[in-house]
């Protein structure tokens, strides 16, 4: 990923630098014009929600953090004296993830990925980078490769189902075309305008269903106040 199409690269680098940033913005057809938080990506273990600090109670071994951002979660396992490797496809992010101190940081995509590791680690909903249903698979392959034997993969998502729910609170999903967590965003940061990116929000059934079709069993190990969840994948 090249700097000038990397916007929330460069959000995280500018506000480990100068302790503020400009507004990162997010579009997609199925939602109003949002924003993420800059500050959230640096957030300590004490601010993080429950679901997150229930999965970092649970890594073991020698852990994958994917994604990892600005490196919260990464720094939060290393205080606990865990072993951790982060990776992330922004080289501002890597810049600053090594800056700000995680040990093992490195700009490498997912799925390209070679090694073992005994915890993959996909928080934020991380596991949204499949990006379509019918990626699952591959994505389960690729962790088949990638997971030491006894390993597990720890994920959080959202069911966007709410997004159907009348006022009555009845959720009707007749008439979608394709799977409803199925988006496509877009992310700008000043004048810095990412790539339109799927991005996969996969509720508990389908994920179940799609990991047992490959060999893994998932448990639900913990929910969320609203439609989100934390998914234990091991091989069976």
């Amino acid at each position: 990923m090249i700097a000038d199409r990397d916007p929330m690269g460069r959000a995280i680098a500018d506000y480990h630098a100068t302790g503020k940033s400009a507004r990162l913005r997010v579009f997609s057809p199925m939602f109003d014009e949002d924003e993420i938080p800059v500050a959230t990506l640096f957030r300590s273990l004490d601010q993080m929600p429950a679901i997150e600090q229930q999965a970092l109670s649970m890594a073991a071994g020698h852990i994958l953090d994917v994604g990892a951002g600005a490196g919260c979660h990464s720094l939060a396992l290393q205080a606990m004296g865990k072993r951790v490797t982060a990776i992330d496809i922004s080289p501002l992010a890597v810049a600053t993830m090594g800056e700000r101190g995680v040990d093992d940081v490195r700009e490498q995509d997912f799925f390209s990925l070679d090694g073992q590791f005994d915890t993959i680690l996909m928080l934020m909903n991380g596991i949204g980078i499949v990006g379509t249903l019918s990626r699952l698979p591959a994505f389960m392959m690729q962790v088949d490769r990638l997971l030491a034997p006894g390993g597990q993969v720890l994920c959080d998502s959202s069911d966007l189902c709410y997004l159907y729910e009348d006022e009555d609170g009845i959720i009707d999903l007749t008439g979608i075309e394709g799977y409803y967590g199925e988006l496509t965003y877009r992310m700008q940061y000043r004048q810095v305008k990412g790539e339109p990116l799927p991005w996969l929000f996969v509720d508990p059934e389908t994920l179940a269903d799609s990991a047992g079709q490959c060999g893994f069993h998932c448990e639900i190990v913990a929910r969320g106040p609203h439609y989100d969840y934390l998914a234990r994948l091991t091989k069976r």
